[in-house]
């Protein structure tokens, strides 16, 4: 089993957010309970996501949610510099995100990270010239933020959090544009729907309504599940169920909680319907998933 570094080490429930800068050398294989987004200022070397091999170098950002494992090998040769950025997802609010209207402009957050593993790597985005620049005096204008902790510090941080999102989608945004599309009309309902799935990926611990979700994403309830459908085949609810019952999967095998707090953390107040829907969606009653009882 790999190291699964925790949220208590590095962060605060009230503020969920740590950045550093660091010569990163050889590590092992670990996965993290935060998400992480990494920039490389300098150097290069080699990130092993999920058992793969990808070469990373200057200008490379890229993000690794929780539960995913990830390591580096770096040659005695070579060094490289890079900038971790630790948050929750919580860290930036549903209120804020609908405040401003951004939902649509970060999908180098909700879309990207949720790609398949060999588009995501052999397709990361690479940044250079301006646009580096723009990004990395962000990152240390946020360290130095953090490292000082002047008053207004946490909401200057949660701002340019914000702000470094939309400027990595907008950056994504034009490397898609060079690839064949469909229809712009097409690609929109199709990244709409990955925007959608993406934030169910990070948000499914949370009371999740259509109504919630139409006004975060500025669409009708009646096209929400349209739009999951055509691009997933399956509703908003069943997709949901379907990562909520994953991540349940993996709470069972990795902890000792008991199951009515799995289904707590998963975002399910009511055992017993979460009990049925386990047995549904895996053929087995929790209890026995944990302890590797054969279902006929």
């Amino acid at each position: 089993m790999q190291d699964i570094l925790s949220r208590n080490n590095y962060m605060k429930d009230e503020f969920p957010f740590w950045i550093t800068r660091t010569v990163q050398g050889s590590i092992s294989e670990h996965g993290h309970e935060f998400v992480e987004l990494v920039y490389v200022v300098r150097g290069k070397g080699m990130h092993i996501f999920q058992g793969s091999p990808y070469e990373v170098h200057a200008g490379d950002v890229f993000i690794i949610n929780p539960g995913e494992t990830h390591a580096y090998y770096v040659e005695s040769s070579e060094q490289i510099d890079i900038i971790n950025c630790l948050f929750m997802p919580s860290f930036i609010s549903d209120a804020l995100l609908s405040e401003l209207e951004i939902t649509g402009s970060m999908d180098y957050f909700y879309v990207h990270p949720f790609l398949k593993h060999d588009v995501r790597f052999n397709h990361r985005l690479n940044l250079h010239g301006q646009d580096a620049d723009s990004v990395q005096q962000l990152l240390d204008s946020m360290i130095r933020e953090l490292d000082s902790r002047v008053p207004g510090y946490k909401t200057l941080i949660r701002l340019q959090m914000i702000e470094l999102l939309v400027l990595l989608s907008r950056y994504y945004a034009m490397m898609q544009q060079q690839r064949v599309h469909p229809s712009p009309r097409q690609l929109e309902r199709e990244m709409t729907a990955r925007r959608i799935y993406g934030y169910l990926e990070r948000s499914f611990e949370k009371k999740i309504t259509l109504q919630s979700l139409s006004g975060l994403f500025n669409v009708s309830t009646r096209q929400l599940n349209r739009l999951m459908r055509e691009e997933f085949n399956r509703s908003v609810f069943d997709v949901l169920h379907e990562i909520r019952m994953e991540r349940a999967k993996h709470l069972l095998l990795e902890t000792d909680d008991k199951v009515i707090n799995v289904a707590t953390t998963v975002g399910y107040e009511d055992q017993s319907f979460f009990n049925r829907l386990f047995l549904r969606h895996v053929g087995c009653s929790p209890s026995q998933y944990r302890t590797g009882v054969e279902i006929e």
